[in-house]
């Protein structure tokens, strides 16, 4: 994987000894700021700093009700989808709420705060509690806010780097994040290290499929995860509709109605097009995939930004169970399959070109073969997270923190650079 230029590549985490990992982890303590306690994304990042033997009190805010951490957690409040406003308020009321706990904030060796809504959240606390806690940004995307080209995406790009260049280290999942906004908008201004959204280490997946592959049927069509875009939908809608029995599509996630407010009506009425709802996570995916041959990785939310920048979850999933993806051409993950040559990419018009390419897989479905055996034959630890790495990382950013030194033993340094105009 291409990093952006200039970097300096250190050794990878799993390659730190086990002895000095768990010199690290013994007594380490996280308050992990997160945007929702119920999501996948937040609950496999603090089981992973579990599973590499680190303790975790969350701080966190949630979208729904019903949710009971598996971990120690301070509640900070509910927020929604898409309520800027009220959002921001939440900064200042969630701040209130982790300062009032003062104690277990103060017994944290440092702060890992995801999205940047989290991290304001973080150093408002910190500063409400009077607590010199090292800080650990992880950017899980850059929201749209960050890419306007006026006034308001002037101000929240000064207020992310702001709060950057007091953090410790900043943690992304794609170089694409890195590329095409970080060294843009703020290079000097932070310490990055890449972390790929690969399975957690410590999870039972199961054995990996054979690269034998055989279809009888219909071509089995997967979306998995957030179900967020609506041109993705429109395009898959499209697929069932006009190859009719010659494909399966099955949906399995959590519709965001904040964007595809009538998804249930736009599906309805498609008999080759079944919704099967949420699903738990790492528990329920080698069901999932082991019934798909491809899964659609494209996302168009952002288009020409996030959405070209990320690596979703569903590359690696789909990945260790063998099932190659098809990704929109030009976007980050596209260049992730083409340097592999483990699935399918596909230029614009989608609306034409994708419809050929799903022709081509009805009626010859051996072409999906050896991108499946491409795929299985790939370490284990292309898709699924090295033990150690996220202890290996919390042990970097304390190491660095107290020597006074912005050295990255994890993977590479922009601080001595010049700043950019944001």
């Amino acid at each position: 994987m291409q990093l952006p230029r200039g970097a300096d590549t250190a050794r990878p985490v799993g390659e730190i000894g086990a002895r000095s990992l768990q010199a690290y982890s013994r007594m380490t303590r996280i308050a992990f700021f997160a945007h929702d306690a119920a999501d996948a994304a937040v609950r496999r990042r603090i089981q992973g700093f579990r599973d590499d033997g680190l303790d975790v009190v969350g701080f966190t805010m949630r979208r729904r009700d019903d949710i009971n951490p598996e971990w120690e957690n301070i509640d900070l409040g509910r927020t929604f989808d898409a309520a800027y406003i009220q959002r921001i308020k939440s900064i200042f009321r969630g701040a209130r709420l982790a300062a009032d706990n003062r104690e277990k904030l103060a017994a944290a060796d440092v702060i890992y705060a995801r999205n940047l809504d989290m991290l304001a959240t973080a150093f408002l606390a910190k500063r409400y509690a009077k607590l010199k806690t090292p800080v650990i940004y992880e950017a899980l995307d850059v929201h749209r806010l960050l890419t306007r080209k006026d006034l308001l995406g002037l101000a929240f790009r000064r207020v992310e780097g702001a709060l950057l260049r007091r953090t410790r280290r900043l943690v992304v999942s794609s170089p694409g994040f890195l590329e095409n906004h970080f060294e843009k908008r703020h290079r000097g201004r932070y310490v990055a290290s890449l972390i790929e959204n690969r399975l957690a280490a410590g999870a039972e997946y199961g054995d990996r499929p054979s690269s034998d592959f055989q279809r009888s049927g219909p071509l089995r069509l997967g979306w998995i995860g957030v179900l967020r875009c609506k041109r993705s939908l429109g395009l898959l809608a499209s697929l069932a509709r006009e190859f009719g029995p010659s494909i399966q599509i099955d949906l399995h996630g959590a519709p965001a109605l904040t964007e595809i407010p009538d998804f249930h009506e736009q599906i309805q009425d498609i008999p080759n097009l079944a919704y099967h709802g949420r699903y738990r996570s790492p528990e329920d995916l080698g069901r999932i995939y082991s019934g798909l041959d491809v899964v659609w990785a494209g996302d168009f939310m952002e288009a020409g930004f996030n959405s070209d920048w990320l690596l979703p979850n569903r590359l690696y999933e789909g990945g260790y169970f063998g099932v190659p993806a098809i990704a929109p051409a030009g976007t980050q993950t596209a260049k992730w399959i083409e340097a592999r040559g483990t699935g399918f990419t596909v230029n614009e018009d989608l609306s034409d070109n994708l419809p050929d390419l799903v022709r081509r897989l009805v009626n010859e479905p051996a072409v999906i073969a050896p991108r499946r055996q491409r795929l299985l034959e790939l370490p284990v630890d292309v898709f699924v997270a090295r033990r150690g790495e996220l202890a290996g990382l919390i042990g970097d950013t304390l190491r660095n923190s107290s020597s006074g030194t912005d050295t990255n033993l994890h993977q590479f340094n922009t601080r001595s650079r010049r700043n950019p105009t944001s």
